[in-house]
């Protein structure tokens, strides 16, 4: 073999010594910069996507909040009306009277005021000697409407002795609305107006009438003047 064989065959020889170190060392670089298999990204990196879940829908849009609950009455609905039969059969119930008697002087207040869209049906206690206080309570009564709770109190001034205790089967009138009850109504009050052992007066207010009709125990004499207040709750003071 001529000595130009020999150093081709060297050269050879160290280029593939020299190729084989090269693979080996970029195969520790490989191994030292991917992680195990089965392991987690590197801490801090952002989480990779998945691609193979299924796209996710719209967010469901938040219930509003739940309105305010108020009464709500038909605008220019007008209440409707009792008819005269109805009042005397509720009126001689509540107040433990004939049919008779409640319809005297139920009469007389239709023919002043004629059908009432509301009455009240309650209790009631006062004493007066030259002036005095009354206090009630009961039920008011609209078609189409639930029974509302009211209150009544109010001062009595005026020539009236006695005291009484005694229901009150109070009709009204012009009232459209159950809210509308709840104000001051002035009035004359007295047995001098009295129809089959019944008392009835008048109070009137911003058009509202109303008529009630009273029995029970005690005398009241005389003509007295005040006001009875109606309220959604009990007063002490009656002002």
């Amino acid at each position: 073999m001529d000595r130009r064989t020999l150093i081709a065959g060297a050269a050879m020889a160290s280029v593939w010594a020299a190729v084989a170190r090269a693979q080996s060392a970029d195969g520790e670089v490989q191994s030292s910069t991917l992680p195990p298999a089965g392991s987690g990204p590197p801490p801090g990196s952002a989480p990779r996507p998945d691609y193979d879940a299924p796209p996710r829908g719209p967010a469901a849009p938040e219930a509003p909040p739940a309105p305010e609950v108020r009464p709500s009455y038909p605008a220019n609905t007008p209440a409707q009306a009792y008819e005269r039969s109805e009042i005397v059969n509720s009126a001689s119930d509540f107040l433990g009277v004939s049919a008779e008697s409640a319809a005297a002087a139920v009469e007389r207040i239709f023919k002043d005021n004629g059908r009432p869209t509301a009455y009240i049906a309650g209790e009631e206690g006062s004493a007066a000697f030259f002036g005095g206080v009354r206090y009630g309570r009961g039920l008011l009564y609209m078609k189409g409407r639930d029974p509302l709770q009211v209150y009544w109190q109010g001062p009595t001034v005026g020539f009236d002795w006695g005291g009484n205790a005694s229901r009150s089967f109070t009709l009204c009138y012009d009232l459209q609305y159950p809210d509308m009850i709840f104000r001051r109504f002035p009035g004359v009050e007295g047995s001098a107006y009295l129809i089959a052992g019944l008392g009835v007066n008048y109070q009137r207010a911003d058009g509202i009438t109303l008529a009630p009709i009273r029995t029970g125990l005690g005398l009241r004499l005389g003509a007295n003047i005040g006001y009875l207040a109606y309220s959604r709750k009990r007063h002490l003071i009656p002002l």
